[in-house]
């Protein structure tokens, strides 16, 4: 008997160009205010890609665009997407200290609350930025109400990573599970497998395969992810940035597109709250 195919998670965060991690050394973040700010455009091209295909997705959206463009979240919600949190000022939680992270966490999610008229269950730090040196940020997520995050990449990365921890979902509290994003163990160790600049990167049939795998072999929801600006060809350039950053950042954006046109058609999507916070996924054991 042929298994029933699996949905897999389908994740946008929702951040703007000026915002990424890697251009914070090249653009101040005193200087946002003056950026040309495109994401408003971008995440309406994908919500109509998404209606189109039928298709409902969890948008990690961070404070700072929702303040700004509270017409986007009410769309998002609307359109029977998840809204989730970013944080609210795109800060890294491993350059935070407790306190000012729950700080940050706390604000984003009354502010996307309030904005959308729901409850907010669900967080990812910026960058994948939680770790073994700052694992006390998920008592703080469940102090501010959280039910899940996603925010650990078990990967090494020159920028974050945690590649000893649990490649699915798992309990690190009795109230907050953790979703790690997509990797596929192969040759002892894990590759990357959830999308970002990697999805732009390699070629498409080996991204499908990836995630084929996942399905298959280890019979999990897969997490993909990637940012509105990922398919935003005409965005400002930013000048003055080194060749590896210049490099992550532009790659294939003008080929992502048709690269996520494929993926929707290729494989079962949903939202991670109703893939993940159902009875049998809330039981997981921590490891």
């Amino acid at each position: 008997m042929t298994s029933a195919p699996i949905t897999n998670a389908l994740t946008i965060d929702v951040e703007d160009y000026f915002q990424v991690s890697a251009f914070a050394p090249y653009i101040p973040r005193s200087t946002w205010e003056q950026c040309e700010c495109r994401v408003e455009r971008n995440v309406m091209r994908i919500l109509d890609l998404l209606e189109r295909r039928g298709v409902h997705a969890t948008f990690f959206t961070l404070g700072w665009i929702a303040e700004r463009y509270p017409h986007l979240v009410r769309r998002i919600v609307q359109g029977g997407h998840e809204l989730a949190s970013h944080g609210y000022g795109h800060e890294r939680a491993s350059d935070l200290d407790e306190r000012a992270f729950f700080a940050d966490i706390d604000r984003a999610k009354k502010l996307l609350e309030d904005l959308a008229g729901r409850a907010v269950l669900g967080y990812r730090a910026p960058s994948f930025s939680i770790g073994t040196g700052n694992l006390w940020a998920f008592d703080s997520l469940s102090r501010a109400g959280y039910q899940y995050s996603s925010s650990v990449y078990p990967i090494h990365h020159d920028h974050y990573g945690m590649p000893d921890s649990p490649r699915f979902a798992y309990r690190v509290n009795e109230t907050l599970l953790e979703i790690p994003v997509t990797t596929l163990r192969l040759f002892n160790r894990n590759l990357p497998s959830s999308g970002g600049g990697y999805f732009r990167l390699l070629p498409y049939p080996l991204s499908r395969w990836m995630l084929q795998q996942v399905n298959a072999d280890d019979r999990e929801s897969a997490i993909f992810y990637f940012h509105p600006w990922e398919i935003d060809d005409e965005q400002p350039r930013v000048p003055g940035i080194d060749l590896k950053t210049r490099f992550r950042h532009y790659v294939n954006i003008p080929r992502m597109a048709d690269k996520l046109e494929s993926l929707l058609a290729d494989f079962r999507w949903g939202r991670m709250d109703e893939i993940f916070l159902a009875p049998a996924a809330a039981a997981r054991p921590a490891p």
